[in-house]
């Protein structure tokens, strides 16, 4: 056979195979039943012949299962999110005042402490004796301050009898005036001497959770020195800063001039958990024109210390309540090309699309302004099959025993 001719033979084959296949088809009913025979079309067929035997039983042709909620209606919090920081309102690296050997410490690595509490102790020895010899100083002036006072007693009945000069009466005098200022500047240095001592007692300056020792028994220490004995951290309460758009900054602004305590809730990482509760405080001065965002801080109580120094935090401010708003599930709301909506179920038991206005977020519940009123039906689950005017199957969820 030529080349030329093999094409023709080709072409003949097919066109016999497809002949075949249109009189095997199994979609011809007899003529009995009424219904049209092979070769005629149903009135609103589908181009291409009859569906195929079988397709009542096709789940893509049956209706969707899918679980729905109503629209409810309740008072929604008005919320703002941000992340923000745990950041204590006092941090104090405790120091010594005094050198010395530490002699000894008095609290364990992160134990909580009060104010005023005793920590560690310097050798006070060098600091009693100067204290002292300071006290000496004053009792050696005080006997000498006696002794010139009586003889300016005796000086002055002299005096009254001219049998001495005015000049020695006025030189005992001032012998007198100055031992009791050389008293009074040995007093001064009995209370320096004393402080000093008293600072060989290193004490807690505010109450807190302490960290890590610096400084092991047994060491000398410096004044003042830059590493410290021991940081306390002051855990309860507790501030967390966090930032918010400049674009927000007027509603909270108008809700804080109010008056009333605007609440602050964190929440873990995840948002998954609420660790606690607390009230904004300060709102900063100015605008970070880098960023367009302003610093609040809200403090917390803590007293289970649920939040930790430089923890990071999921922050909602609530700035109002919407009340009687309503509200569907956010896991509902689908987004498209023409904006945000949700199938809702209608009286036939059909999916619709409902666009939607949607406002405040709360806990997993967004407020519906446009769109939806209480009581509507709401497509939960089963969401990637449907399409408008598709027939849908409710389920009900098994009854709790």
């Amino acid at each position: 056979m030529s080349l030329l001719k093999k094409p023709v033979v080709l072409a003949a084959g097919l066109a016999v195979a497809i002949a075949a296949l249109y009189w095997f088809w199994p979609s011809a009913e007899p003529a009995a039943t009424g219904k049209p025979g092979a070769g005629q079309k149903q009135a609103g067929q589908r181009p291409g012949g009859p569906r195929p035997a079988g397709a009542a039983n096709n789940p893509w042709a049956m209706p969707v299962p899918v679980r729905v909620i109503e629209a409810g209606s309740t008072d929604l919090k008005v919320q703002i999110k941000a992340i923000g920081t745990v950041t204590p309102l006092n941090t104090v690296l405790v120091q010594s005042r005094v050198a010395g050997p530490l002699q000894q410490v008095f609290f364990e690595e992160g134990q909580k402490v009060e104010a005023g509490q005793l920590l560690a102790q310097i050798d006070p020895a060098d600091y009693k004796v100067e204290l002292a010899q300071v006290q000496g100083q004053k009792e050696q002036n005080i006997a000498l301050l006696k002794s010139a006072e009586q003889d300016l007693e005796r000086f002055a009945k002299l005096k009254e009898q001219n049998t001495i000069a005015a000049q020695q009466m006025n030189a005992q005098q001032a012998l007198v005036s100055q031992l009791k200022g050389a008293i009074k500047s040995n007093q001064a240095a009995i209370d320096a001497a004393a402080l000093q001592l008293s600072y060989t007692q290193i004490k807690a300056p505010i109450s807190g959770r302490l960290g890590l020792r610096a400084v092991d028994p047994g060491n000398l220490i410096q004044a003042n020195s830059a590493e410290g004995l021991v940081t306390i951290t002051q855990s309860s309460p507790i501030a967390v800063v966090f930032t918010i758009p400049e674009t927000q900054l007027q509603q909270v602004r108008t809700a804080f001039r109010a008056g009333a305590a605007l609440s602050v809730e964190a929440w873990d990482r995840a948002e998954q958990m609420q660790l606690t509760s607390g009230t904004l405080t300060t709102l900063d001065n100015q605008i970070d024109i880098a960023t367009g965002t302003l610093k609040l801080k809200a403090e917390f109580a803590n007293q289970n210390e649920e939040l930790f120094p430089n923890q990071f935090v999921n922050v909602r401010l609530n700035v109002a309540v919407q009340s009687g708003a309503v509200t569907i599930p956010q896991d509902a709301v689908q987004y498209g090309a023409q904006g945000t909506y949700v199938y809702m179920i209608d009286d036939n038991n059909k999916a619709q699309i409902r666009l939607l206005k949607l406002g405040a977020v709360d806990n997993g519940l967004v407020a519906v302004e446009e769109g939806l009123k209480a009581g509507d039906k709401v497509v939960l689950e089963g969401l990637d099959r449907l399409r408008p005017d598709r027939e849908v199957e409710v389920i009900q969820d098994a009854p709790k025993g």
